[in-house]
């Protein structure tokens, strides 16, 4: 690789800007700039030649062309083993560019603000930025190219290193880079372009919808061992803890399965501010409790169903603790999930080498859709069918005390109402049809995923009452529990077999055209039951 003389700079984001130029100055390089990069440049000490200066020609048009000229395009384009490239630099006296750095105008920064205007998101389109940068990637075997300010460090360690020199791999990385941001910075403004209504009034759902993801991990397979499988995140997620977040402190390699069950697992525990516990075993929780101690929240969580809690998922919110992890240790799961792990937890869950430890910190964060529509991919959800994609707001939806309407002449106790609290949030999380039995701020029974609501129910019943049984509990556990249906019931035996079973309470969304058939059996019953006004479908 040729020694870096000359570089051109022009940034919006000048983080780590006034180290880097400094840098490469001390490296006796020449730097061209522009505008207010050139002035940043030259009050942080360093010596710049404005590009208007290096072309010979004015910026124009309010600064719309500045670098948009053949002595620039060309010495970054000039391939510096070809022989006739090198003659017509020379005929035309272009002089090459090795280095350009270039962050974009801040069109999704700009877009993002309420009530922006269709006026200041035309003029934060970057137009030179884009053009350089490609020009630049493309001819990466002569030219380093950096967009990201997150490089400058590697790029002057290369320099130093080498004397002056960065390397090709290294520039073909940064390339790879810049191909990325330039296709995701294009992304966004067809996006935001595309969603604009008749009277230029930004929408949700662009006709054209681009969304970049960046490859995290290669998987030994998919669901299934015949199926070749990759794990994906969004390349400028904002919408903080996650499992696309989390960092893996111990344990085998994520399989495909493991980060879709750690993704139910940690988007029902952030549902619940008080110490909770989540175990879910093939995307569906088997056991959520809520305690004022994690470690009694586990023990309540595991033990609503050991059975399907063997090989599952934990997720927690809060950090595990030495006595939590103990109790862990004692049995086999595939991963815990959880804004940390106390030092002596991670010494008692060493010894389980090939358990799974992931953290993500930043717990609580919530996400909606921006005010002024523009479509953000962290906030939907995508669900991919053969040759086509469903896009929707992902279900952020939630309620309190004061949003139920209560419908049966008997209004919940101060107890019940607690618990149909609860249950409503764990089952939003739980395949339809999705039925769960709640006591205690503890699961009891979970039914997931049946074509029938009421065969739900039954399961959920079922299990409840085996799981006592095998693990020889006296009385029923379902007796005196509170039962949340993910939809209305739409016909009364739903409600009637609930009451049969034991539960004193219920929460639905409403919304049959047999809402009162299903309030009379409930009276009749002598249940309490509240409407939440939607539902919870999750397919």
């Amino acid at each position: 690789m040729a020694t870096i003389k000359r570089a051109l700079i022009s940034v919006s984001d000048k983080t780590g800007l006034a180290p880097f130029a400094q840098g490469l100055a001390a490296h006796g390089v020449h730097i061209l700039s522009t505008g207010g990069t050139s002035r940043f440049m030259k009050n942080s000490g360093v010596s710049v030649l404005d590009v208007s200066q290096f072309t010979g020609f004015p910026e124009i048009m309010d600064g719309r062309v500045k670098t948009l000229h053949p002595k620039i395009h060309g010495g970054l384009l000039g391939v510096r083993s070809k022989q006739s490239h090198q003659m017509q630099m020379s005929e035309h006296n272009i002089q090459p560019i090795d280095m350009l750095v270039v962050n974009l105008y801040p069109f999704e920064e700009t877009v993002a603000k309420p009530g922006c205007s269709l006026e200041d998101a035309i003029e934060n389109i970057d137009i030179g930025g884009p053009a350089m940068l490609r020009s630049a990637a493309k001819n990466y075997s002569s030219v380093t190219v950096i967009t990201d300010p997150a490089d400058y460090e590697r790029v002057l360690e290369e320099m130093r290193t080498n004397k002056g020199t960065v390397s090709l791999a290294t520039n073909a990385y940064l390339a790879r880079k810049v191909f990325a941001r330039t296709a995701a910075y294009d992304g966004a403004i067809s996006n935001w372009l595309s969603s604009l209504d008749a009277q230029g009034e930004p929408g949700i759902f662009p006709e054209v919808f681009t969304v970049q993801y960046q490859k995290k991990q290669e998987m030994r397979y998919g669901e299934n061992p015949h199926q070749k499988a990759a794990f994906y995140t969004e390349a400028h997620s904002n919408q903080g803890a996650s499992v696309s977040q989390a960092e893996q402190l111990q344990g085998k390699a994520l399989s495909f399965n493991n980060i879709h069950d750690a993704n139910g697992a940690f988007e029902l525990v952030k549902e619940f501010t008080d110490p909770a516990v989540v175990v879910v075993k093939h995307t569906n929780p088997c056991g959520v409790a809520v305690d004022s101690d994690l470690l009694a929240a586990y023990r309540k969580a595991r033990d609503t169903d050991p059975t399907s809690s063997f090989g599952g998922i934990i997720a927690c919110n809060r950090q595990v603790t030495k006595a939590m992890a103990e109790e862990i240790a004692s049995t086999f799961v595939e991963a815990v999930i959880c804004p940390g792990f106390e030092a002596e937890a991670k010494e008692v869950l060493q010894a389980k080498k090939n358990l799974r430890l992931l953290v993500t910190p930043e717990l609580g964060r919530s996400v909606s859709v921006e005010e002024n529509g523009r479509v953000l991919p962290e906030t939907m959800d995508m669900k991919r069918v053969v040759g086509g994609l469903l896009l929707q707001e992902r279900d952020l939806q939630s309620v309190d005390e004061a949003d139920l309407k209560v419908v049966t002449k008997r209004a919940p106790t101060a107890a019940e109402m607690k618990d149909l609290l609860f249950a409503w949030k764990v089952v939003k999380h739980v395949k339809s049809n999705a039925i769960v039995y709640v006591k205690d701020l503890c699961t009891v029974g979970v039914g997931a995923g049946q074509m029938s609501r009421v065969d739900s129910s039954r399961i959920a019943v079922w299990k409840g009452r085996e799981t006592a049984k095998g693990f020889n509990r006296a009385g029923d556990p379902i007796a005196g529990t509170v039962l949340a249906s993910d939809a209305f019931f739409p016909f009364a035996d739903g409600v009637e077999a609930a009451a049969d079973a034991g539960a004193t309470a219920v929460i639905q969304p409403g919304g049959s055209i047999r809402d009162q058939e299903v309030i009379d059996a409930a009276d009749k019953a002598g249940l309490a039951m509240v409407f939440t006004g939607y539902r919870h479908f999750k397919h």
